[in-house]
């Protein structure tokens, strides 16, 4: 599409060869027509055009509204034959001129809100496609009905998934079914390889759920109706020969009421809240996920001592209320049994999920397209972040089951696995190793830990080594950066709905330790004192009174720093729009 920016007004043009209307947004008030012709201009007042991809909505804030759309994308692959394209650059275009006339308190807030939006523009991991619906796995498009076949995408659409819902809503009032972009956060990862004469196709897709988004520290846990943090439905798809074969998997946080409130400590505690309410907590949400998937096999991958210990011990309590048939627990030490190197153990989980997964199985299609098996059900997997551990426990579900469907469809010998294709096998596993990444750094900010493992099959030096940076990353993004990136994914999800009458509090107006809190400013205090206090004791010999000053200036250092790591909350980055728990 071509966007025209006129003075008074946006207008979309399709040039994609349609011959529908084009779009005009009001840069008043953000209310939107469609008209017939692009308006005629001035020479005076030529406006400025350029090419973009799609429409990702609209999000009103206190007096303006704001435009989002795709100004650069990237090709990277097809799902069923259609092609996926990648958000390579995203751009907020404002539609706020009647800021001009509002009062002073309402620009104040729109300053404080439209700042969020800088952050919007860099979300990793915003997939779309024109011609299929990829909030849905392979065998939910097979089973869809005639009638949802012929219905818009974006009606089609899985809204756990749909990450711009919110911000459609506002097209959706006025009509625009051309201009409804559904896009879906996650990651898509694709290769072939060879087998013999044989190309094998396999894609990999994963989908973040919206219900419960957010940062890592930020969002744990479950919400009161079991929508869980970083929950993502992970689909491996196979094409070969004419054969379509589709694993889906899913992740997702431990289904209780828990926070991990950042305070500058490495690892925060873990806090239950509202103990009472888990077993209702994990009902709803295992109801849940055996509606849309069938059974369901939880696997609880931490550890069984320390705060994931007592973790894991409500959980597994709760799950004792809801054991059925269709529902299993299973909880695998996974540091305890694999350490930080021996993952080749995870042969042990495998040996114990192995009946449920051959007897709920997979999508097969054969050449016909039509369905020749169907996946019965899902393994959900979960760790503390639901990232690392994992990962590297999905990867190796994946790889079994491919293996279970190449024999099904007559490639692979009743012994023959992926590990005897050297291309393959490594393609396979930097397809996983990239899947993980990508998850990763959207919940956490930094790449997956263990991630040479999954990439290479074992764990090596330069691995351990880039784990421990990352775990430095993640601690300062976690403390210093994620609560302003969590109000932004609060506020682009309608998780916050703006109001005139509601107040973010700005900075300017916080009261108590907060409004004087800065840890930069308490981290410089506490290093010119140790300077002093060492440039003082130098001086001793020449005069007594420098050991005086020498103890007064560390002292007032160590009173600074067990000042800021007794309110270490009050020092950390917070969220300002969903008040997080003290």
């Amino acid at each position: 599409m071509r966007l025209w920016e006129f003075p008074d007004q946006y207008v979309v043009e399709p040039t994609d060869g349609s011959s529908g209307s084009c779009l005009a947004i009001s840069r008043v008030d953000g209310s939107m027509n469609l008209i017939d012709d692009i308006p005629q201009c001035s020479s005076l007042r030529v406006p400025k055009i350029q090419t973009i991809f799609g429409i990702v909505g609209m999000l009103k804030l206190v007096a303006g509204s704001y435009l989002l759309v795709i100004t650069e994308r990237e090709c990277v692959g097809s799902y069923l034959g259609h092609p996926i394209f990648k958000v390579s650059s995203l751009k907020v275009f404002p539609c706020d001129h009647s800021l001009k006339i509002s009062p002073e308190e309402q620009k104040k807030m729109e300053t404080e809100f439209s700042g969020l939006l800088n952050v919007a523009e860099r979300t990793p991991g915003l997939h779309f496609s024109y011609d299929v619906n990829i909030t849905l796995s392979a065998q939910r498009l097979h089973d869809l009905g005639d009638e949802s076949k012929l219905l818009p995408l974006w009606r089609q659409a899985d809204p756990r998934f749909l990450w711009n819902n919110y911000m459609l809503e506002v097209l959706i009032d006025n009509k625009l079914d051309p201009y409804l972009l559904p896009v879906v956060q996650g990651t898509f990862q694709n290769f072939q390889a060879a087998i013999g004469k044989d190309i094998i196709d396999v894609t990999l897709i994963a989908r973040r759920c919206t219900r419960r988004t957010g940062t890592r520290m930020w969002r744990r846990g479950a919400d009161s109706d079991g929508y869980v943090a970083n929950f993502v439905e992970s689909e491996q798809i196979m094409q070969l020969n004419g054969h379509t074969a589709s694993f889906v998997q899913v992740r997702g946080s431990i289904p209780l009421l828990w926070d991990q409130i950042v305070d500058l400590t490495y690892k925060p505690k873990f806090e239950i809240v509202r103990l009472e309410e888990a077993p209702r907590v994990v009902e709803r949400h295992f109801l849940d996920l055996r509606k849309k998937y069938g059974n369901v096999l939880a696997v609880d991958l931490v550890n069984k001592h320390g705060g994931e210990g007592r973790l894991s011990e409500k959980f597994s309590g709760a799950m004792q209320h809801i054991f059925s048939d269709d529902l299993r627990y299973l909880h695998f030490d996974f540091h305890r049994i694999c350490g930080h190197v021996h993952f080749e153990r995870l042969s042990i989980l495998y040996d114990q999920i192995e009946d449920f997964l051959i007897k709920n199985r997979y999508l097969l299609l054969n050449e016909k397209g039509e369905k020749v098996e169907g996946q019965l059900g899902v393994v959900r997997t979960n760790c503390i972040d639901c990232l690392d551990r994992t990962n590297v426990t999905q990867s190796m579900i994946g790889q079994k089951m491919l293996e279970f469907q190449l024999r099904r469809i007559g490639i692979f010998d009743a012994e023959e696995t992926i590990s005897k294709h050297p291309n393959f096998d490594e393609s396979f596993k930097i397809l996983w190793a990239n899947h993980g990444d990508d998850i990763s750094i959207q919940y956490s900010g930094t790449p997956a830990l263990k991630g040479d493992f999954v990439r290479f099959g074992q764990r090596t030096i330069q691995g351990i080594l880039k784990d421990g940076w990352n775990s430095l990353v993640r601690y300062y993004l976690n403390n210093f950066c994620d609560g302003t990136k969590q109000d932004t994914i609060d506020l682009l999800q309608g998780h916050y709905i703006v109001s005139v009458s509601r107040d973010i509090t700005p900075a300017s107006q916080k009261g108590g330790l907060e409004a004087f809190a800065s840890f930069p400013l308490a981290l410089s205090l506490i290093i010119t004192g140790f300077f002093l206090a060492t440039t003082s004791l130098r001086q001793v010999r020449y005069d007594i009174w420098h050991l005086f000053f020498s103890i007064m200036w560390a002292s007032l250092s160590l009173a600074i720093a067990a000042f800021v790591r007794a309110n270490g909350r009050v020092f950390c980055n917070r969220p300002r729009l969903h008040k997080p728990p003290c």
